[in-house]
């Protein structure tokens, strides 16, 4: 049997409509991307001021970022292996940098303490 009729002879892959995700899948998100970048706005119209401030800030930014993650990069629909080798690395860093902001501000008080007390 020559190439071209072991080619012929296996059908070719179609295009499968169940692959395609719903357009108002899409609107949904956008919609949503839409009420939190409005509530990120508000927050600095409001004037809202101190942690309250950042904790909106960075909670309306994480909403954000895991709808974009989840939806238009298809995360929803990986494998768990994959969705975990691709965002527990952030979130260990993320840990990591609080860890050393807590170490650094330890040292930074037992310096002041150390130095202010010989003089």
């Amino acid at each position: 049997m020559s190439h071209s009729a072991t080619a012929s002879a296996t059908p070719a892959p179609s295009h499968d409509e169940s692959q395609q995700h719903p357009i108002r899948l899409y609107l949904v998100v956008w919609t949503w991307l839409f009420i939190l970048s409005v509530g990120s706005y508000m927050v600095d119209i409001l004037q809202f001021q101190g942690l309250l401030r950042w904790g909106l800030i960075i909670a309306l930014m994480l909403l954000k970022a895991g709808l974009i993650v989840s939806i238009f990069m298809h995360m929803r629909w990986e494998r768990l292996a994959l969705s975990y080798a691709i965002l527990v690395p952030p979130v260990l860093i993320l840990v990591f940098v609080a860890l050393m902001a807590l170490e650094a501000n330890y040292t930074q008080l037992t310096r002041v303490l150390f130095l202010n007390s010989g003089t």
